[in-house]
């Protein structure tokens, strides 16, 4: 004789509907599953790796910062002598600093009379050509009002129109054959 199963009767219910989630609560939700998925992932990090044998790294041999290799090199001079002193003149301070109010600071930075003088190196007539020209490219692009080089140097807080100057007016010098 057969074997009878009693018939199994399952509840036909419906599962009840969740109730509808803000945006808020949702976020909560993944960011409570991820921190959990995380912190397996660590741990299992952890266990996979405990075996391997470092030794500390020393920073020092890994970090380096950028070799000393001193100021930058002298680009090709014009061959010029005015055209090159005013070239030397804005080499100086892009190099050793761009300073106002006076012609050396205390850190050694100069303001361009200061860099023309010490470049031309004791040679007056030389010296005054120089000045001369870059007053005149002073004068070309910011007008007749400019008294003078250092009133002009003075007259910015950053040195960027300064060098700037100084390099157009070796450009000048050179167009010139000065």
């Amino acid at each position: 004789m057969p074997q009878t199963h009693p018939a199994i009767q399952t509840a036909t219910t419906a599962a009840p509907v969740p109730p509808e989630l803000s945006l808020e609560e949702r976020l909560t939700l993944i960011d409570a599953a991820m921190t959990v998925k995380l912190d397996e992932a660590a741990v299992a990090y952890e266990v996979n790796t405990a075996h391997i044998d470092i030794e500390p790294v020393n920073l020092a041999d890994v970090v380096t910062g950028p070799a000393d290799t001193g100021p930058a090199p002298l680009p090709e001079l014009y061959p010029t002598p005015v055209a090159a002193l005013l070239q030397r003149a804005h080499h100086r301070l892009l190099t050793g600093g761009w300073c106002k109010d006076v012609l050396v600071d205390e850190d050694g930075a100069r303001c361009m009379l200061g860099a023309i003088r010490a470049e031309a190196g004791g040679d007056n007539s030389l010296e005054a050509s120089a000045v001369a020209v870059l007053l005149e490219a002073v004068r070309r692009q910011f007008g007749d009002d400019v008294d003078s080089v250092p009133s002009f140097n003075d007259a910015f807080a950053t040195g960027r129109t300064p060098l700037r100057m100084v390099d157009q007016a070796a450009h000048l010098a050179d167009a010139r054959g000065l």
